[in-house]
């Protein structure tokens, strides 16, 4: 199963050219840029670790990069991504996110139905990967 979160995660895997064209694409349009990793990429799992701070006042793609490279030297089977913030509206908004690194083995979710009462029926998404602790979620066991 293939995690589909965030712009282009329907495409396959971008290259490093490309994701570098999208980066100089967010810095062109003045938004500041971060990278994010996770062992948990569950859809309701908006706390990601952040490598390193957000990236202000960068003009190239190149410094981006080397630290996209950084984290993925770190942390070679965990998801990353890189987002891109508009601040010209007073606030934080997220307006690119894509994914940029994956694990070799995506295990990925099943629904479980959870009964409730007056026969209404709840779905919740469960992550095979949390069913290991955390940092090791996609390592092979053993």
């Amino acid at each position: 199963m293939r995690i589909t979160q965030g712009t282009f995660s329907h495409l396959p895997d971008l290259s490093d050219e490309e994701i570098a064209q999208q980066v100089q694409y967010a810095l062109g349009n003045g938004w500041p840029l971060s990278i994010e990793f996770t062992d948990d990429p569950h859809p309701r799992n908006n706390y990601w670790d952040m490598w390193g701070l957000p990236m202000f006042d960068l003009a190239d793609a190149a410094g981006v990069l080397y630290e996209l490279n950084q984290c993925r030297a770190a942390y070679p089977d965990r998801y990353i991504r890189i987002n891109a913030y508009d601040a010209s509206l007073g606030r934080q908004t997220t307006a690119l996110s894509f994914i940029v690194n994956r694990p070799a083995e995506e295990p990925g979710f099943r629904l479980d139905r959870l009964p409730g009462p007056d026969r209404r029926v709840q779905y919740v998404a469960h992550g095979y990967a949390s069913d290991r602790p955390a940092g090791q979620r996609y390592t092979s066991p053993g």
